[in-house]
């Protein structure tokens, strides 16, 4: 089993760079996370996530059906659900996540060897702002929350096994790449 994490503060194109790195390489497969909160925008149930109502998760958690699970923030649960890594595997996948930081780090410290965690950031507070205002997709206190949060979540980076500063997406990507090719290379 071979898990590829990317964890990242809101807005710091953590999921642009995943979709571009799930097109280049087939051998990967994307681990898709449940979540206890609503749909935002055009997001489609099983697509994007497994969208669950807060008693659901909580059964899930209680069964021990996660690889891992956070309150990434008041109210609102994500977790990678082992089944779904269970069935990728069997397919001769490596698991790709798109995923909190804390579920990252959580992933990394239970499958050390397994693992490949990397950090992706924004250059900036200032530009992540800016990426998270231009988005659209929040209100103002949404937006200051998430700000908060990743400025918490950046002091963990130094934890990862390595740090992807997104101020240029085609350098990121060739960074992220150059990364990723030998651990799937590797037969370990």
């Amino acid at each position: 089993m071979k898990l590829l994490a990317l964890s990242a503060p809101s807005g710091s194109g953590k999921t642009t760079l995943v979709k571009r790195l799930m097109t280049e390489f087939p051998q990967l497969a994307f681990s898709i996370s449940a979540t206890s909160r609503p749909p935002r925008g055009q997001e489609i149930q099983g697509q994007d996530y497994y969208f669950l109502r807060q008693e659901k998760f909580d059964q899930l958690r209680e069964e021990k059906a996660f690889m891992e699970w956070e309150e990434v923030y008041p109210g609102i649960f994500y977790g990678s659900l082992t089944s779904e890594v269970d069935r990728l595997t069997r397919e001769g996948k490596t698991v790709v996540f798109d995923i909190d930081v804390a579920g990252g780090l959580r992933l990394k410290s239970k499958y050390p060897d397994q693992t490949l965690a990397l950090f992706v950031q924004a250059p900036s507070l200032e530009v992540l702002e800016a990426r998270l205002r231009l988005r659209g997709t929040d209100a103002e206190d949404k937006i200051q929350m998430r700000l908060a949060k990743a400025t918490e979540e950046m002091a963990t980076a130094p934890s990862f096994d390595h740090i992807i500063i997104n101020d240029d997406l085609a350098q990121a990507y060739a960074q992220l790449r150059d990364l990723v090719q030998p651990f799937l290379s590797d037969k370990a």
